[in-house]
């Protein structure tokens, strides 16, 4: 019955999450080796920017990321020390027609036995600790990447490594070794990983990409020094208001933006843009406002509320004003220079 309930759950998990394993003779592991697989839609993305001969990921999991990051490589290799959860993916892969090397080994081990070399070694740290807590600094994940960071230099052209979106970019680049490339990827503005590319005897200038699936957003690619010099001009809201995207906010890019697109931010604290016209390629969304009155805000009016650099939450907003969620105008709190103020949409 265990088993049973097992499959029934990993069906529900893999028609949102990962659509491709829903054929007849896969298998699904417990929960939570579904919770920590990659989706689908973040792997393929993931997949489109590599290429070469020999492909190894050294913490496979369900393998989700492997199946696809390793479509254009001729030599695919997984490992995993979890036994029975390698057997369901190889069980699953030769139903998926794949042909692939597994191994059943901890990381630590493989590392100091193999002679091999390879074109890109994927990981994805567990980035939970021994109580089953999540943890995000790399000296706390399993493996430990600060430790094993050389090693892994020392046989592959590329080492790729998944991250949590809570990680903070600047501690990131502090610690880590040969940094070439920072993906920030966003699924519908929601930030689900932070990847970071390690590349033998780089040392130029990191690249970070920003990007929000499904979504009509360009990605925004910048270089990680160019926030510094950087400066914003600061206006009273204009005709439009620009919202960037949470992949700009976790870059925490905010004068780089003003700057690129030429607009003016409202306030230091307040990460909200404006211009007169309407600008494309704006990586975020892009609103026609007016400033309104406090007075001029209806009971039981319909609005998506924003609250930025403001004492309200949208909740508390919502109660004392007496809205109503959703529809397609916004209402806007938030602070310019001069003080509080309320954007409503035109």
């Amino acid at each position: 019955m265990q088993e049973i309930v097992q499959q029934i759950k990993g069906k529900l998990v893999a028609q949102k999450k990962f659509p491709f394993l829903l054929k007849d003779g896969i298998i699904f592991p417990p929960q939570l080796n579904l919770e920590q697989s990659s989706s689908e839609k973040t792997a393929l993305y993931k997949s489109e920017i590599l290429k070469g001969n020999k492909f190894i990921d050294l913490t496979s999991g369900f393998g989700i990321d492997a199946y696809y990051l390793s479509k254009n490589f001729g030599e695919i290799t997984l490992v995993e020390q979890n036994k029975e959860l390698l057997e369901i993916v190889k069980h699953n892969w030769t139903v998926l027609g794949k042909k692939v090397a597994f191994i059943n080994i901890k990381l630590e081990d493989f590392l100091n036995e193999t002679k091999e070399n390879f074109d890109v070694i994927y990981l994805d740290p567990a980035r939970r600790d021994q109580n089953k807590n999540k943890v995000f600094l790399l000296e706390d994940l399993s493996p430990n990447i600060l430790e094993i960071q050389d090693q892994l230099l020392s046989i592959s052209k590329e080492v790729i490594i998944k991250l949590s979106p809570l990680i903070d970019l600047k501690y990131l680049i502090s610690v880590l070794k040969n940094i070439s490339k920072i993906e920030i990827i966003a699924v519908r503005n929601d930030v689900k990983e932070i990847v970071v590319f390690l590349s033998k005897n780089f040392s130029g200038d990191i690249i970070c990409n920003c990007v929000n699936l499904e979504s009509e957003e360009r990605s925004f690619s910048f270089n990680i020094n160019s926030e510094k010099n950087a400066f914003a001009e600061y206006s009273e809201p204009q005709r439009f208001i620009y919202i960037p995207n949470n992949t700009i906010l976790k870059a925490g890019i905010f004068n780089l933006i003003s700057s690129q697109f030429k607009l003016k931010k409202l306030h230091p604290n307040t990460h909200l843009y404006t211009c007169e016209v309407k600008i494309k390629d704006f990586p975020g969304r892009v609103l026609e406002m007016e400033v309104v009155d406090s007075k001029q805000i209806k009971k039981k009016e319909q609005f998506n509320l924003i609250s930025k650099n403001y004492p309200l939450k949208p909740e508390e907003i919502k109660k004392k004003y007496q809205l109503k969620d959703g529809g397609n105008r916004y209402l806007i709190f938030t602070q310019s220079k001069k003080g509080k103020i309320i954007l409503k949409s035109v």
